[in-house]
Order: C-alpha cells, then structure tokens, then sequence
C-alpha cells in the first residue's frame, strides 16, 4: 500500500498526525473523514487542500468519507474566529448543503462501485433527533469542561479576543467530536483530516472514540498546514474577494488567471498541493521554469491542471482564449467566439460608450467614433494622427481613416474593442429598443 502520509509530506501537505497514524495507513485500508460547514453555498479554493487530501487518500486504497455539516454549521465553528458566527436560517442553510455536496461530486465518485469507493453524509441525519438531555448525558459526560478550555480556539476567545464566546460555539467541538464517534461506529472510520486550524477539535472527537468506543477504540488525526503566499498574506483571495470553485460566482477565465498570476516562489509550492504531477514532473518543470522564468511554465502548467480539475478541458481552452486577447496574438475571430460574460470578465474596468443600433445599421466613419462617439480621443485630429500612424485597431485588426464601423464588426452583436497601441483599450456597447442592456 503506498504511503500517504509520505506522499503528503513532500508535496507540503501535511501538518502533524497522532502516534500511530502512518503506521494505521500503512496496515490496512483505513476509513477516513474531513467535514465541510455549509457557511456559503459553494466552496473557495480555500477547501482544495481538504478536497485534495480525500482523493489522495481514494487514490492510495483507502475509503474516504465527506461529512457535510448540516448540524455544526446551525452552531458555527470558533476556529480561527475572534467574534461570533451570525447563525443562517434552516432555508439558507439547506441551500448551502445542497450547493457544497454538488462541489464535493465533481471530485468524488459517490456513485462508484469500487470497494473503497467515497461516500458523503450529513450530521444533521443524526444530529437531528438528538435531544438536549441526550447530548449532554452520552456527549457531555465524557468530557470536562477543563479538556473544552485547554483548546486554543477557545482559550484566545475567552483570554479577551474579541467578545467572548457564546454556549453555543463551545458546544461545536462536542458535537464535531459526536461525529467523528458516530462514523466510527456506524462506518469504522479510525481518521479525521482537517486543517492544522481544527486540531482542537479532531482531538477532542479522539479523545470521544476512545471513551465512548470501549475497551479496543482507536481513533486518529492528520492535518494539512494553512496554506500562505510567500509575503504571508492569505491564501484564497483575489481583488475581489474568495477565488469560488463554481463559475457562477468565480468565472473560470478569473480562476485560471488567479493560478497564472501567482509569484515564483508561490508556484513552486502551489503545483505539489494543488496538482497530481508526480515528483519527477514537478521537479524537472520547476528546473525548466528556473532556466526560463519569464516563460511562466510553472504558473502556466499549475493554472492548466486545475483548471480541468474543477472545471473541464473546454473551459480551459476557452480561459486560454480569453488570456491571449490581452496578452496574445489574438484575432478578430478569436474575440467573437467569447460569450458575453467571459468578455465582460476579460475588458472588466475598460473604459465604456455606447452608440446607438441605429447608428451602426447606417454605418460610422472611424474618426466619429474615436472622437465624437465615444470619447476615446480627445479631438479628430488626434484620432486622424493614431490612425496614420497604424496604431489603431478595432476587434484587435488594424483599421485606416477610411474604416467604416457596420453591424458585422459587432461582438455578440452588442460589443465593438477598440484599441491604441499595445495597452490601451475601449469598449463601445450598441444599444437598442431590442437588445437593451442594463
């Protein structure tokens, strides 16, 4: 059986483990869980380290469980948080069940035949009937206040970070703990994986195994380090906030370049965790990159391996596209083959206009449109002088004084791209009773 907690440590995927932990993966096929809370409908890519570590631990013949926290996250996680959790109403917190299990799909077969294959649960299937009384007899009997307090994430809160903690969040470690005993009993499960941030509670749920287990109970944990940038600021985040794993709310032309535009150094790291590459590839890709650097080989080849992972292939080439209309010899072609949204995505913060159908239909001298149309240009002269000096271009070929804008240079019939030089862009909206646009 290969060893997983060897594949982890040299790929920078692992924090610390429990004694006894490589040794029980090494023995036998070893069921393992890690738990995702529904706080957002989807996940950022934040959660591929965990999602990683459930397919390498698939990969390796062992069985891998996804707990999706319908009951921990009506309490909320303290981990890492100096204030209290606003608690989500059971309508948003079902919508959010229902959007992480269809991320967590895409890169588990749930469905598989394979005796290891994954499975998924929710702790509110058993969480739910569970009363107060219950709880605090079987669950809270097994473990003194004293344990609770001894955990970090509760010792920074209660040492006056932040306002304190409520009953509620001091519960979360007992029920996450109730979990990992569940699993244990009703699946075998002898593992939880987690975030080096969750050791607090992955050990306590050890801890609960082995009270509420009997005599024999065995219980383990592994975790991954927290994943930083080289400067030390936090991963995950782009301008404009959480890189999502769904395109809806992170489009993929944004996901790819978020991975293309990471530092050297950070690359280096970040194509071990984030992609299968062997250490052989990864070792000689990051000697080619070293020799090369300003060709991005890193970057590019980390951008392209997760992209098809969470994405597909055809969203890759489609990103690709969208990259080389900015940074590429791209064509007119090229740019009429974007959908509305990854153009929009690709031309975000260029400058705007917009000109009438109508106008179009009749046709507009070059020069009108530079100038009087749009703005581009702050006078006809100063259009007429780019335009003689061949350093205009519309949908990215060059145009002459002559050029008359139709209806057949429209970009899904709505867009015209405008450019001087090499860097400076203009997009021009048509506008029309028919095809309004808010």
């Amino acid at each position: 059986m290969k060893n997983l907690v060897e594949e982890l440590k040299w790929r920078g995927l692992y924090a610390d483990s429990m004694p006894g932990t490589e040794e029980q993966l090494l023995k036998e096929v070893t069921t393992a869980y890690i738990g995702f809370d529904p706080t957002a409908d989807s996940l950022h890519i934040g959660s591929m380290v965990q999602i990683i570590l459930l397919i390498h631990l698939n990969r390796t013949g062992h069985k891998a469980i996804a707990l999706v926290g319908g009951a921990t996250g009506m309490i909320g996680d303290p981990s890492g948080k100096s204030d209290e959790r606003n608690l989500l109403n059971e309508e948003t917190l079902a919508k959010n069940v229902a959007g992480i299990k269809s991320v967590l799909s895409r890169f588990l077969d749930f469905n598989s035949n394979e005796p290891n294959a994954p499975i998924m649960v929710n702790n509110y299937d058993w969480m739910k009937e569970f009363s107060f009384i219950d709880f605090a007899r079987e669950v809270g009997k097994r473990i003194t206040v004293n344990y609770m307090m001894a955990k970090d994430s509760v010792k920074k809160r209660i040492n006056g970070e932040g306002e304190g903690m409520s009953f509620t969040e001091f519960t979360y470690q007992l029920i996450q703990g109730y979990d990992f005993y569940h699993l244990y009993k009703n699946h075998n499960c002898l593992l939880q994986m987690g975030g080096s941030d969750q050791w607090g509670n992955i050990t306590t749920g050890t801890e609960l195994v082995r009270r509420m287990g009997g005599e024999n109970a065995k219980a383990f944990a592994l975790t991954t380090p927290l994943i930083t940038k080289a400067d030390g600021s936090k991963f995950g985040k782009s301008e404009g906030g959480n890189v999502w794993l769904d395109a809806d709310k992170t489009s993929v032309y944004k996901f790819y370049q978020f991975w293309v535009n990471t530092t050297d150094v950070d690359a280096e790291k970040y194509i071990k965790i984030f992609t299968f590459l062997s250490k052989e590839e990864i070792e000689d890709l990051t000697e080619k990159h070293k020799e090369a650097p300003h060709l991005r080989l890193l970057q590019k080849r980390l951008a392209e391996e997760i992209t098809v992972m969470v994405h597909s292939a055809a969203d890759l080439d489609n990103a690709i596209k969208a990259s080389n209309i900015l940074f590429g010899n791209a064509t007119a072609d090229d740019l009429k083959q974007l959908d509305e949204a990854t153009f929009l995505e690709v031309f975000d913060g260029v400058p705007q206009a917009e000109i009438s159908r109508a106008e179009i239909e009749i046709g507009i001298n070059i020069v009108d449109v530079l100038n009087e149309k749009t703005g581009f240009f702050k006078s006809n002269g100063e259009a007429r002088r780019a335009l003689t000096a061949n350093s205009i271009s519309v949908n990215r070929e060059k145009v002459k004084e002559d050029f008359i804008l139709s209806e057949k240079d429209l970009i899904n019939d709505q867009f015209i791209l405008l450019q001087s030089g090499k860097k400076n862009y203009f997009v021009v909206r048509v506008i029309g009773l028919q095809y309004e646009i808010c």
